[in-house]
């Protein structure tokens, strides 16, 4: 099975997941969008959006890696997350 191919199962799978920690969803957040869309784009959200700043800062701290590096990535944090 190709790396895309695992990555579309892994982001199925990551769905039925157990509850996770923020941490976890945070980093898959930021993996997912690493392997989707590439480096951060954008400002950082400010003010009081906590939220958007912390997703913000899941994807800029993946910048840098290439889509098959990303992808790989999710693919085995959903793997270890999800045994």
């Amino acid at each position: 099975m190709d790396l895309k191919q695992q990555f579309a199962d892994a982001v199925a799978n990551a769905k039925s997941l157990p509850s996770q920690s923020n941490e976890n969803l945070l980093e898959l957040y930021g993996l997912y969008k690493q392997a989707t869309e590439g480096d951060v784009q954008g400002e950082r959200p400010g003010g009081f959006d906590l939220r958007g700043a912390a997703k913000y800062d899941a994807w800029k701290k993946r910048q840098g890696m290439t889509t098959d590096e990303a992808m790989q990535a999710y693919v085995d944090l959903v793997a270890r997350l999800g045994s």
